[in-house]
């Protein structure tokens, strides 16, 4: 599967795409949707949330508010590092170089230091209650299959693309990203990260602000559901893709 392929596009444009100009244009990108920096770090905390961690976006700026009288705990430090790397990410390109130093400063506390930054060495699979659910590329490809991945989002970025193209790619970059699963840990939040990050390349550094990790958090079993597309690497179905990538333009919503 190469990301640059246009196979589900017309189904796309039919299914959401064609809402998307629409949506777009009735989204509130202004200062009452909440400041950049505050949106910034409501993203980081829906992105950990998904992941498991237990605090809030309500006891996180409560927490900024009174930093004096919190104990920084392991889950506080997670969220700050995540809004370290999405600050580093506005600030930057997307590229691989990038996107790993992004990886290295948001797994901080997740990862030993030489697994920070870099490509897993290791066989990973992805567990559920009833046990293994998907098995990643083996290690030894994961560097090819990240490198094709960003001479497609190359590509892509040089591309003259249109809004509903901007978005369909974007869900695909989510998407493949999820399938390699290139990190030992972090994969879930590099993948949103990488998604968003897409999105202001092409169409401007307001959709930093759209709200895609609290959407996919409050829709979280249809988020996990929808990814799901084999048991491995080796027998994803991408003709099943279009769930998921109906989920980024209902985010605008």
């Amino acid at each position: 599967m190469r990301i640059t392929e246009r196979t589900y596009l017309d189904t796309y444009i039919q299914s959401i795409g064609h809402k998307i100009p629409t949506l777009i244009k009735n989204f509130d990108f202004s200062e009452n949707s909440g400041g950049f920096e505050f949106l910034t770090k409501a993203s980081a905390v829906y992105s950990s949330n998904i992941e498991g961690n237990s605090i809030d976006l309500n006891s996180y700026m409560n927490y900024e508010m009174n930093k004096d009288k919190f104990k920084v705990g392991r889950e506080i430090e997670e969220i700050e590092d995540l809004i370290e790397a999405y600050e580093f990410a506005q600030s930057t390109i997307l590229n691989e170089k990038n996107l790993l130093n992004c990886h290295k400063i948001f797994s901080d506390t997740l990862l030993i230091r030489s697994k920070r930054g870099r490509y897993r060495f290791e066989q990973v699979g992805v567990f559920g209650k009833s046990g293994l659910a998907y098995m990643a590329v083996e290690p030894e490809y994961v560097e090819r299959e990240m490198k094709l991945l960003f001479q497609d989002v190359g590509e892509l970025i040089s591309s003259d693309l249109n809004e509903m193209e901007v978005f369909y790619f974007a869900s695909l970059i989510h998407l493949r990203f999820a399938h390699i699963h290139p990190f030992r840990d972090g994969n879930g939040r590099a993948a949103r990260l990488m998604e968003k990050w897409f999105l202001t390349e092409k169409l401007g550094r307001n959709f930093w602000k759209i709200s895609s990790e609290e959407y996919y958090k409050n829709n979280q079993a249809t988020y996990y559901e929808t990814i799901n597309l084999g048991v491995n690497f080796y027998e994803l179905d991408y003709n099943k893709c279009l769930g998921f990538l109906e989920m980024l333009p209902n985010c605008l919503k």
